[in-house]
């Protein structure tokens, strides 16, 4: 980086050293001329643990399209009520026939799972996955991964895994605005509601494209052209 930007320097926390401008880490891409076209969206830049992944390749393995799902985020973010939604509102997904869903939803949340009927016994993967290690070797055996804008999503994206992204009206600033995909994350599709707290239709939305998927439209994982 500093051949390309030699006013950039990089030091260690806590160094006292001159300066002539004082910018905040999000604020660099501006300072560095970043646009939508020239931000660096190589993928994946994180591979998981061979051995784990094949541990869960064996676990995972099955008939039908295998779909990672989480519905919440950490309930002390600031904007969670806003990009996070009850799990009941995605229970339309699970009546798309020829899908197998796996809930990797971490915290408390994952108690939530108890109050749902169409949901098969056996598929909650939550509570063994105490780190991101061990969620990155189970999303790497997974045809597809959709949840809301949490951890989980920009983990699927950087191992250049299909995930659908399920967005609030007004989104967190990184996922621009009126795009269906990201330009961080080639193998993300962006779901967006059109009103304010309109979850019903994202999961419509999602549900739809997911029928098609399982279908053989395999197409539809990925973002269009």
């Amino acid at each position: 980086m500093a051949a390309n930007y030699p006013w950039l320097r990089v030091v260690p926390q806590g160094t006292l050293t001159p300066f002539d401008q004082q910018r905040g880490l999000v604020s660099l891409a501006m300072l560095a001329g970043t646009r939508a076209q020239t931000i660096p969206g190589t993928v994946p830049y994180l591979q998981p643990d061979p051995e784990a992944r094949a541990r869960w390749a064996d676990r995972l393995a099955g008939p039908g399209l295998s779909v990672g799902f989480a519905w919440a985020g950490n309930p002390a973010h600031r904007n969670d009520y806003n990009r996070s939604m009850a799990l009941e509102q995605l229970a339309p997904l699970f009546d798309v026939p020829g899908v197998r869903f796996l809930a990797l939803q971490p915290g408390a949340r994952a108690g939530d799972l108890g109050r749902l009927t169409n949901f098969a016994a056996g598929s909650d993967l939550s509570a063994e996955l105490v780190d991101f290690a061990e969620t990155a070797a189970v999303v790497a055996n997974l045809d597809l991964v959709i949840a809301v804008d949490t951890a989980i999503v920009h983990l699927t994206g950087a191992l250049a895994r299909p995930v659908w992204t399920l967005l609030p009206h007004v989104p967190d600033w990184r996922w621009l605005l009126e795009r269906a995909d990201s330009p961080w994350y080639p193998t993300m599709r962006l779901f967006r509601q059109e009103r304010a707290g309109d979850w019903a239709g994202v999961v419509a939305q999602v549900a739809g494209e997911l029928a098609a998927v399982a279908a053989g439209e395999r197409s539809k994982l990925l973002p269009g052209p």
